[in-house]
Parts: structure tokens; C-alpha cells; sequence
């Protein structure tokens, strides 16, 4: 109350936005299973998906064929979207994600509903997550992925150890 107040100036200049800023989802199109989470968890219903099966020929011979969903339409309709964030927690396989932007303001409410290319575009606005924690213990995936490949580097050593 004892200073003066000050008006953003927002078209000429951008506003300073809080890194965890809630702007527009973005949509991580290769990680997407089609398991559906996002849309059956959607308390506003305004994820829409749909994918059909495909069959995929076996890895190794002998093997069986599996079938796998692929996507056919992912759409966002940000006009009915309260941004409660509840589709991206609950995504297993990290394909949603909260970008910044905020300036996607449609003339028409039908232009609201971005569909999968537009929502891959926005991926491009999210920042990078945050950088880890130094004293932080090693993410159990990263330490079994080491483990492997040091074995594998042993294995192949000690098999050039003997071709010489």
C-alpha cells in the first residue's frame, strides 16, 4: 500500500512467468501407449482418443505376434479444460507435459480443440525439468543400466583378451 503501483505493459513486453507456470499441455506423441488414463481420468472429459490395434511380426523366430494400439487422434479441448494437471499425473509414461505458453487465444471456441500435430508443436515450449540434486542417490534405473553395460564392456574385453 505505501509504494506505487505498476502496470505490466503486456503486449510490448512479455510478462516474468514462474518456472512451474500452467499454460497449455504439450504432447510427447512417442511415449503415448494409448492406455487411456488420461481421458477416463479427465474429470472435465475433454481428452479425446482414439487408436486401433495393430499386429507387430515376432521379435525372434519361433516367437508369437503381438499386437500393439497405435494412435490415431489425440486432442485436447482447452475450452472446456479447467488445467487441474490430473491427465499428466496420472500418465505412466511421461507423454503429457505443462508448457509455459499462455497466448493461444482462438476467435472462434471451436479452434480451442488442438488436435495431436498441434499439441506435438507446444512440446517445443516446455522447459527442461530441473537439474538433480548432487547429494541425491542414483535412480535405481540408471544404476542397473550401468551395471549392465559394464558387464557387457567386461565380457567383450575379456573376449578380445583371447583373439590376440
Amino acid at each position: 500500500m505505501t509504494r506505487k503501483t505498476v502496470t505490466e505493459q503486456y503486449p510490448d513486453a512479455l510478462p516474468e512467468l514462474p518456472p512451474r507456470t500452467r499454460g497449455v499441455i504439450g504432447l510427447f506423441e512417442e511415449n503415448c501407449t494409448v492406455c487411456m488414463l488420461c481421458a477416463r481420468e479427465c474429470p472435465d472429459w475433454c481428452i479425446y482418443i482414439d487408436s486401433h490395434k495393430e499386429t507387430v511380426p515376432p521379435a525372434a523366430p519361433g516367437g508369437r505376434e503381438r499386437s500393439r494400439n497405435v494412435l490415431d487422434r489425440f486432442a485436447i479441448d482447452f475450452a472446456l479444460c479447467m488445467y487441474c494437471g490430473i491427465c499428466i499425473e496420472v500418465c505412466p509414461f511421461d507423454a503429457l507435459f505443462w508448457s509455459p505458453e499462455f497466448e493461444y487465444a482462438e476467435t472462434d471456441i471451436r479452434d480451442l480443440t488442438h488436435e495431436r500435430d498441434k499439441l506435438r508443436e507446444w512440446m517445443w515450449t516446455v522447459p527442461a525439468p530441473p537439474a538433480l540434486d548432487p547429494g541425491a542417490e542414483e535412480p535405481k534405473e540408471i544404476a542397473a543400466a550401468r551395471k549392465t553395460a559394464e558387464k557387457l564392456a567386461a565380457a567383450q574385453a575379456e573376449s578380445g583378451e583371447g583373439d590376440s
